[in-house]
């Protein structure tokens, strides 16, 4: 289905696409690109890319290429695409992978112009608290939801493309506005990560921190994992998600208002009605999410 893939950023996410579309014998030659050339040589070395290219030659390596995906920090979109823009073929679909679009949508119109029709955002719903091209896996996206958020300008045929690729490697896909977008993963995705990351640093900082990890379990295990994730991913979500997160969090600390009062209250009832309409819908979410995966 594609003779050249371009993918800017090669690790987790990146890797994870190249490595589905080779498994789905659909892709021909993988160049990956990034900043860091020991990272781009270990994605080789891996057989997650077949080429490398560095930032001096771009041109060269997104020539001739079917699909370009962007899957560096959200933070470096508008400079990648500001430098792809001058050598791009009519041709060439690009897509992103980046967890917040109405950022990203505003620097891909800012660097691109009239070839905006050419970019299509998109989001895959998988991860691993891991990073870097190591973390990498085929069947990353197998049953996992991609979010693609069209535009206006955008061809049936390019949305087609890009839903095609995602669709190789084994994701469902799904398609919402860019607000919708943004301001649903910043009650989901985003709004969980900076929770996980505050209790981490909070605990991190005192003084007997030593002695409350020794001790910390399975609970505290799997509500912290993502806080192992890339810090720099995570400040570049936050800030481009500003906006959205921000009600999410105001909203999240009125309900932990509301649990302090019941808590200091010595309310059990109103406690127990909490916690039980939030079993009642983490088992539903975790019955549909097993039930789509199945």
């Amino acid at each position: 289905m594609f003779k050249k893939i371009a993918i800017f950023g090669v690790g987790l996410i990146g890797g994870s696409f190249a490595l589905a579309l080779k498994k789905a014998q659909v892709v021909q030659h993988v160049v990956g690109i990034g900043r860091s050339s020991s990272s781009l040589l270990r994605a080789q070395q891996l057989g997650i890319i077949d080429s490398i290219a560095t930032s001096t030659s771009i041109s060269v390596a997104i020539q001739d290429a079917d699909l370009i995906l962007l899957a560096a920090p959200v933070a470096q979109t508008a400079n990648i695409l500001a430098a792809i823009a001058p050598h791009l073929q009519p041709h060439t679909i690009v897509t992103d992978a980046g967890s917040t679009k109405n950022d990203v949508i505003a620097a891909a119109r800012l660097a691109l112009g009239e070839k905006i029709t050419q970019f299509v955002p998109a989001h895959p719903i998988a991860g691993r608290e891991m990073h870097g091209p190591e973390a990498a896996l085929a069947d990353l996206y197998q049953g996992k939801k991609t979010v693609i958020t069209p535009l206006p300008e955008n061809s049936p045929q390019s949305i087609e493309t890009v839903s095609a690729a995602w669709g190789h490697c084994g994701a469902i896909i799904h398609q919402l506005t860019p607000e919708q977008h943004d301001g649903v993963f910043a009650a989901v995705s985003h709004l969980p990560h900076l929770l996980a990351y505050a209790l981490v640093d909070e605990i991190a900082n005192k003084p007997h921190a030593d002695v409350l990890f020794q001790y910390a379990a399975s609970g505290f295990r799997d509500f912290t994992r993502i806080a192992g994730s890339s810090p720099e991913m995570w400040r570049d979500i936050s800030l481009a998600n500003q906006a959205a997160l921000l009600v999410e969090l105001d909203a999240y600390m009125a309900q932990l208002a509301t649990l302090r009062t019941l808590l200091a209250n010595g309310d059990g009832p109103g406690l127990q009605a909490l916690y039980a309409n939030a079993q009642q819908a983490r088992q539903a979410w975790g019955r549909a999410i097993e039930a789509v995966e199945k």
